[in-house]
């Protein structure tokens, strides 16, 4: 019982950032829902989601393997099985990448059924063998270029389709995030954000304070876009674990009145750009 209280605990708290996330500088959050994999055998499928994971410098090795850890505990909870059999289908697919800057994402499981604890059991275990890799830069908008055609030849036909960004950094490599933000938007693909703010900001550093705010301003979008942002070690894998629950069971939060004065974002979407080059000149 207790466990349970405390679980309706981390909900809440986190479905307050949940409700954020809709807040101003979503592009096209009306799109029509258009299914990229159309072929006669694909499977039918409550949500087709990609786990889009940052393994950028900035990462360090503890966080690292804490981020794994969350997700491989996610997957395999009793939390995200009830929320897995009270779709239509009672199965999604999934696939799992890790990325850092523009030109390094790397598919760690390529798609999958998860229809039970047997297919989630052995997608927690091909993530938690995978050699660990870091890479420089911090490339939001590659991520999200690399995620956007992986539902073309997925092999499964989403009710939704969604992508989810964790990261402890702004864009500072490749095309500016919002373009890349509105392009997959229009394709009916929903972005969802998981801030990591383990890291104090510094001065000189790459860090900013708002991470959530840019998350939600520049990064995420679509029908019911939230986001999640991790500010305590002890709270990571309970965040991780609401996160994937929401989006299995396609729960919306309640939007929140938004003033006419939010229309814009409240936070530069290129200050990770302008960071890189005040620091390193180009």
């Amino acid at each position: 019982m207790r466990a349970r209280m405390a679980l309706i605990a981390v909900v809440t708290v986190f479905m307050a950032g949940a409700i954020a996330g809709l807040g101003g500088g979503l592009a096209a959050p009306t799109a029509p829902i258009m299914r990229a994999d159309n072929s006669p055998n694909a499977l039918a499928v409550d949500v087709e989601l990609v786990l889009a994971v940052d393994v950028s410098y900035s990462m360090d090795p503890d966080e690292q393997a804490l981020q794994r850890e969350g997700y491989i505990t996610a997957l395999t909870s009793r939390e995200f099985m009830q929320a897995l059999r009270q779709g239509m289908h009672g199965k999604v697919a999934v696939t799992y990448f890790e990325w850092a800057g523009s030109h390094h994402q790397q598919i760690i499981v390529p798609w999958r059924l998860i229809g039970g604890p047997e297919s989630a059991d052995s997608f927690a275990a091909d993530i938690a063998r995978a050699k660990y890799t870091r890479a420089s830069r911090t490339s939001i908008s590659g991520a999200l270029s690399f995620a956007m055609p992986l539902f073309d030849g997925s092999g499964y036909r989403g009710l939704r389709r969604v992508i989810d960004v964790s990261g402890d950094g702004v864009n500072n490599n490749g095309m500016p995030v919002t373009l890349v933000r509105d392009e997959v938007l229009a394709k009916g693909i929903t972005i969802n954000g998981l801030p990591i703010m383990l890291n104090r900001p510094n001065y000189g550093g790459m860090d900013i304070g708002e991470l959530d705010i840019y998350y939600e301003d520049c990064v995420i979008g679509g029908p019911g876009a939230f986001v999640v942002p991790i500010k305590e070690r002890d709270k990571f894998t309970e965040a991780i674990r609401t996160k994937l629950v929401l989006e299995i069971a396609g729960r919306m939060p309640e939007p929140r009145v938004i003033p006419v004065s939010a229309d814009k974002p409240r936070i530069s979407c290129t200050i990770g750009e302008r960071l890189w080059q005040q620091r390193w000149g180009n």
